[in-house]
């Protein structure tokens, strides 16, 4: 053979001889899997959800579904961090990271929640289909509460801070700081609360639609840390007039502690009942919680 054809061999030999050995490399690298088990929040299983895996970092995905008992195996994954999402009819979609190892079966478990629809707020499958009048009263009254609920857990702030500091703002103690302290965060309590009262009286209300669950409740618990929310003050001012003369406080005054806490109680179990049918963070639990564990007293 001649040395120009010799060389040509050899070139395309070396040109091919990656082709030749990334098979067996793809072969063994691509042997993890992802498995795992998908169920509802009350533990039961969720058969036909779609199951997407997308790798992170290629961009490629693969999908599959659950079999009648929640399962699902995704095979031949490279090794990698990978986004695992689940969609299923009647419930809203749940993703996860997760990091899959070379030859590894990696579980991976997880729960989805029951999507809320517009028949668990009480409307009827007529006034779902109404007309684009309809659904712009619809869409305002939406976004109105969402400032409601907004600004109603923004208020828990400095709700829980006049709690904390109306320990210090009377008793025995007789520091002025103290009550202009209370004072001021008593204040910003009552502006934030009445500003979101106020979206929540004035978003539209829906013809026929029905009250029900635990949005009943935080309704019925507004008939308590509503009118609390204006005795509170009124008596607060009272008894800071008082406290500053050098007196001690007397008569209806003193009722402002006790109303201060049936207000705060009952406005955390508000917070607490909206939270069973908005979004899961915890983050209205939290502050529930916090207004309902604080003391408060003149």
């Amino acid at each position: 053979m001649k040395a120009s054809g010799l060389r040509s061999v050899l070139a395309l030999g070396i040109l091919a001889f990656p082709l030749f050995i990334s098979v067996p490399i793809r072969a063994q690298v691509a042997g993890a899997s992802l498995t795992g088990t998908i169920t509802n929040e009350s533990g039961a299983a969720v058969a036909n959800a779609r199951i997407s895996v997308k790798n992170l970092a290629t961009g490629q995905s693969a999908e599959t579904q659950t079999d009648s008992a929640g399962l699902y195996t995704v095979p031949n994954l490279t090794p990698g961090e990978y986004e695992l999402s689940v969609a299923a009819e009647g419930f809203t979609t749940n993703a996860a990271k997760v990091t899959v190892t070379s030859g590894a079966v990696q579980p991976m478990n997880l729960t989805l929640r029951a999507a809320l629809s517009l028949g668990d707020l009480g409307f009827s499958p007529a006034q779902t289909q109404g007309n684009a009048q309809d659904q712009a009263r619809l869409n305002k009254r939406s976004h109105m509460l969402k400032v409601h609920q907004r600004i109603g857990l923004i208020d828990t702030i400095p709700l829980v801070a006049s709690v904390i500091a109306g320990a210090g703002a009377g008793g025995k103690s007789t520091s002025t700081s103290d009550r202009y302290l209370h004072l001021a965060l008593g204040s910003v309590t009552g502006d934030l609360y009445f500003l979101s009262a106020y979206y929540a009286i004035r978003a539209p209300r829906i013809a026929g639609t029905q009250t029900r669950g635990p949005i009943r409740l935080h309704k019925a618990l507004a008939w308590i840390h509503g009118p609390g929310m204006i005795l509170t003050p009124i008596l607060g001012a009272m008894a800071f007039d008082e406290k500053s003369k050098g007196e001690r406080v007397h008569g209806i005054a003193r009722a402002h502690g006790p109303v201060a806490i049936v207000t705060a109680a009952a406005y955390g179990a508000a917070i607490l009942s909206a939270s069973r049918v908005g979004e899961d963070s915890g983050f209205p639990c939290a502050y529930g919680a916090a207004i309902l564990s604080v003391s408060f007293k003149w």
